[in-house]
């Protein structure tokens, strides 16, 4: 598994989880934290779409196919599971791994 696919998903992850916890007891109690977490999300949903753009530019079609499907059902398992007093702190860690593998990923691959 490359580093952009895994860092794909985890991108996917991180902004979805940040979507689904609208509930303010579901957000981070500090409000810098939270500021920090809105950001991050946002820096992954941009960083996910180009390393979805680039994985179809430079590699083969099945590439990108399988890094959008993956995305899909690995959002869709979170949503399916429903949102857990743990999710904020989780997508932050999924996002700021999947910042420093795309990172990696768009240095090196």
């Amino acid at each position: 598994m490359s580093a952009a696919l895994l860092a794909t998903l985890l991108l996917s992850v991180s902004a979805f989880i940040h979507t689904r916890s609208a509930d303010p007891r579901m957000r981070p109690e500090n409000a810098y934290a939270d500021l920090f977490w809105r950001g991050l999300a946002f820096t992954a949903l941009v960083v996910w779409g180009a390393l979805i753009a680039r994985t179809f530019y430079t590699s083969h079609w099945a590439d990108g196919v399988a890094a959008l499907f993956g995305s899909f059902a690995l959002n869709w398992y979170f949503g399916w599971r429903g949102p857990r007093p743990a999710w904020p702190g989780l997508s932050m860690l999924f996002g700021v791994v999947g910042l420093g593998l795309a990172t990696w990923s768009f240095m090196n691959e």
